[in-house]
């Protein structure tokens, strides 16, 4: 056979005379050996630094391909519907651990939820002593009716009253008149729990760490993800940097599970997160503070002036203060720790949207989920948009015990109608049309409670009608509600589950849980074509 060459080409690559770049390269033929030395020392960095950006690009993709095998979990619902709380019994499920880490930096907000409470049963004293004799209709206008013709100094007492619209206004109590007769120990307990009032300011500051948020309610306390590491002052958590190491992995809280039994995400021991926890110097004055008060705090809740204007309902209290008032003895003990079932009850609100992740076992499959827990109020509401897209399953919660309250960002609407609403856009938002949908009822323990005591639903939902005043009719009545929002808004046929939930009961919530994480993981392996 014969061979012959071939004449290299000018798009020839192959010697360097038909390579442009590298005639560009090519080292001056007058170049000393330190200059030599210092062209490869840059050649070698520059290599360096493509081979890293190559080496991101590759785990950026990586990460992206398991992150679309991840199961997004959102938690929707207006403010007060129990998103945090049911956060919190995920957390208690998958990972305890974090939460004992937390536990101690629960007391700031603890302490935080009986003198708040405290402080606005003065302010209803104040208002109307011990008379209580004014009808429905003077009330309805002091918990912020738009038809209220109170004077400017007497709105800013009805809005501190009202805790379950969320009112925020810290002041200093004006002195009462000396009384006389019967009034004289009701004055006594007056004028010595006024001075909560500075305790109230500080502890809000803490932990709201001076963020004021537009358009989410009257002045409400809010807190962004991570708020634990400002109420012990030390880095806790600080680092939300996800690793490919199978050495640690985030936490509820952001943090970083270390592998040792005792370490914390920033490698210092769970003990010695509890020892600087407890030299936290605010915390140890208001837990001074509440030692001091605990008695007249206990008497003032169990006046019968008091009492007479929670009967009349001029003094509202959500059902956390009352849970801690009731609590108030054990609490206030100089060796307080918190409980499980005091975390649960802790309310304080989310600010924007947190991320929790952990991992869920099931059939020999470990699953990556991301919780996410989102702020409630309507000036918060257009942080969720940008989690939609991705989203697995949604767990959207509705408080039916609100049926007697109102939006705080807007007195004319009933919280019942609001959620049905906010659900009628979840339902309709074409980003969520394939995703699985959980509706929990909430707060069905606070509601039983509240017909127990005779409170009407037509009184304040008048289609309601005649039907009788009875737990299991009107828990009818809102879910066929709910669920016609649904059968509307369902292009897709989609299947809506629907739970009675009361969530800080938490043998009741976990089993909930169980049949929510069986049901998403059912509808997450059929996605991915396992089933």
């Amino acid at each position: 056979m014969i061979r012959t060459s071939r004449p290299p080409s000018v798009h020839s690559t192959t010697t360097e005379s038909g390579d442009p770049l590298a005639l560009l390269m090519r080292p001056p033929s007058m170049e000393t050996e330190p200059e030599r030395q210092l062209r490869l020392q840059r050649e070698a960095e520059a290599k360096r630094i493509s081979d890293s950006i190559d080496e991101e690009i590759k785990q950026d993709r990586e990460r992206y391909k398991k992150s679309k095998q991840d199961v997004k979990l959102l938690l929707l619902g207006q403010a007060e519907s129990g998103k945090s709380t049911l956060q919190k019994q995920f957390q208690l499920m998958y990972n305890p651990r974090s939460l004992e880490e937390e536990r101690l930096s629960w007391r700031v907000v603890i302490f935080y939820n009986i003198v708040r409470p405290v402080l606005r049963i003065l302010d209803a004293l104040d208002l109307y002593g011990e008379a209580g004799d004014d009808d429905d209709i003077a009330t309805e206008k002091v918990f912020g009716s738009p038809e209220s013709g109170f004077a400017p100094s007497l709105q800013r007492r009805s809005s501190s009253i009202d805790l379950s619209q969320n009112g925020h206004e810290m002041h200093e109590y004006p002195p009462s008149p000396a009384p006389t007769g019967p009034e004289s120990r009701l004055t006594v307990l007056r004028n010595r729990l006024a001075s909560l009032s500075a305790l109230e300011i500080s502890l809000a500051a803490r932990l709201s760490n001076g963020v004021d948020v537009s358009g989410s309610g009257k002045g409400s306390i809010f807190v962004r993800s991570g708020w634990q590491s400002k109420t012990f002052g030390f880095s806790l958590g600080r680092s939300r940097e996800r690793t490919g190491s199978s050495k640690g992995r985030f936490s509820f809280t952001g943090q970083r599970t270390a592998p040792s039994d005792n370490a914390t995400s920033d490698g210092s021991s769970v003990e010695s997160v509890s020892a600087l926890a407890e030299k936290d110097k605010l915390v140890e004055e208001a837990a001074s503070v509440l030692n001091t008060y605990k008695d007249e705090v206990r008497e003032l809740w169990e006046h019968p002036a008091v009492k007479k204007l929670r009967d009349a309902r001029k003094l509202r209290l959500d059902e956390w203060a009352e849970y801690f008032l009731n609590n108030i003895s054990r609490v206030s003990a100089a060796t307080y720790t918190p409980t499980t079932e005091d975390i649960l009850h802790a309310r304080i609100q989310t600010m924007g949207v947190a991320e929790h992740i952990f991992d869920v076992s099931l059939h020999g499959r470990t699953v990556t989920w991301h919780l996410y827990d989102v702020g409630g109020a309507r000036g918060q509401r257009h942080t969720w948009v940008p989690y939609f897209d991705d989203a697995t399953a949604i767990i959207f919660l509705a408080p039916i015990s609100a049926f007697d309250q109102y939006l705080a960002e807007d007195p004319r609407t009933n919280r019942v109608d609001d959620s049905l609403q906010l659900f009628k856009q979840i339902c309709n938002n074409a980003l969520l049309k394939n995703t699985h949908l959980v509706l929990f009822l909430n707060k069905a323990d606070v509601l039983k409670a509240k017909l127990d005591r005779g409170v009407k639903i037509r009184k304040y939902i008048t289609s309601y009608g005649d039907r009788p005043n009875e737990f299991e009719t009107v828990v009818g009545y809102f879910r066929a509600h709910f669920a016609q929002v649904h059968t509307r808004n369902n292009e897709n046929k989609r299947i809506l589950y629907t739970h009675l939930t009361s969530v800080v009961d938490t043998r009741a919530t976990q089993s909930i849980i169980t049949n929510v994480r069986d049901s998403i993981f059912r509808d997450y392996l059929k996605s991915a074509a396992l089933v």
